[in-house]
């Protein structure tokens, strides 16, 4: 099965998955774990843009649901492909993470990579990250039904 088949089979199974749902950790949890279990990526989850520590005011993003190894807990607005995708407000896809200024590393095994931020009331809320174990994994394909993935989140 090609790669769009696989989006194509995963849509509606998503779709119908977080209908209903009203739970974000929840939703996300079984959006990740569809996307893992069927594209058997290296690393998969969310980042949640919620308040840092103490009282500055400040936002950061915090790890998530998400299913491959351990992962950063937590990442500053900006910085490395998941905080630069929360800035920029747009998908990032990264064919080789090494080659990526100020790249967050959890893992060496990581080679490439794609943000996608998603909105609610117009604001990023969260990010789905998803890393792959090989070199230039991701495309246009991922980046147009992930950005569908992440469109449909609020909308079910």
């Amino acid at each position: 099965m090609s790669k769009e088949e696989k989006y194509q089979t995963v849509l509606p199974q998503i779709q119908s998955l977080i209908a209903g749902e009203n739970d974000d950790i929840a939703k996300m949890a079984n959006m990740v774990a569809v996307l893992h279990e069927t594209f058997g990526f290296w690393w998969t989850g969310f980042y949640r843009v919620l308040p840092k520590a103490g009282e500055t005011g400040e936002k950061e993003l915090v790890l998530g649901p998400f299913q491959g190894p351990v992962a950063c807990t937590h990442i500053p607005y900006g910085k490395g492909v998941c905080g630069t995708a929360w800035k920029q407000r747009e998908t990032i896809v990264v064919p080789d993470v090494h080659l990526f200024p100020g790249h967050i590393a959890s893992s060496s095994a990581s080679q490439s990579e794609i943000v996608v931020p998603l909105f609610r009331n117009d604001e990023v809320f969260a990010v789905l990250d998803i890393d792959s174990a090989f070199l230039n994994t991701f495309d246009a394909i991922d980046r147009r039904y992930l950005e569908q993935i992440a469109a449909i989140y609020n909308t079910v």
